[in-house]
């Protein structure tokens, strides 16, 4: 398989999507935060000391989808038409999930928006917390399933073994 970011010379561009037809495009992203459960009671509570974690983290993940194409060097700027991003606090194992959907109507997919959401949103609530708990970790950050363009729908292979 040819890797489409680089060109016959071997020099990173930009891919050329101008002859692609523009197709519903949907990519779903999810990502992990462990931390340390007096942390989790802190957010879940709404008790951290930098205010609502999960509201701000919300706004961050959609701000992240939405600048992808300026963090990304090779990335298109896309017009998104939606982002939802959900977080779901798991207090039996200190952890929280956050899940980013985003689709757009265009000549190029939004995998890179929805992980891009992903992190961002996890980095967010990272910052709001670190005088708390400098430990947590972002992990499991991956794409979940993508739908949409020639490739059509793909559904992550490894989910079927997770839980």
């Amino acid at each position: 398989m040819a890797l489409t970011h680089f060109n016959s010379q071997g020099d990173a561009h930009m891919v050329n999507v101008a002859d692609k037809p523009a197709t519903h495009r949907r990519a779903i992203a999810m990502g992990t935060l462990a931390m340390q459960p007096s942390t989790l009671e802190l957010v879940i509570k709404g008790q951290a000391k930098k205010g609502d974690v999960l509201a701000v983290a919300q706004i961050a993940a959609i701000q992240g989808a939405k600048k992808t194409s300026e963090l990304i060097p090779l990335c298109h700027p896309l017009s998104l038409t939606h982002i939802n991003v959900e977080f779901q606090c798991d207090t039996e194992n200190s952890l929280v999930h956050c899940q980013v959907v985003v689709e757009t109507t265009g000549k190029t997919g939004v995998e890179m928006e929805a992980l891009t959401g992903v992190q961002i949103g996890l980095l967010t609530i990272y910052d709001m917390l670190k005088a708390t708990d400098k430990a947590m970790i972002i992990r499991e950050v991956f794409l979940v399933e993508k739908s949409g363009g020639r490739s059509g729908h793909w559904l992550n292979p490894t989910l079927s073994s997770k839980p």
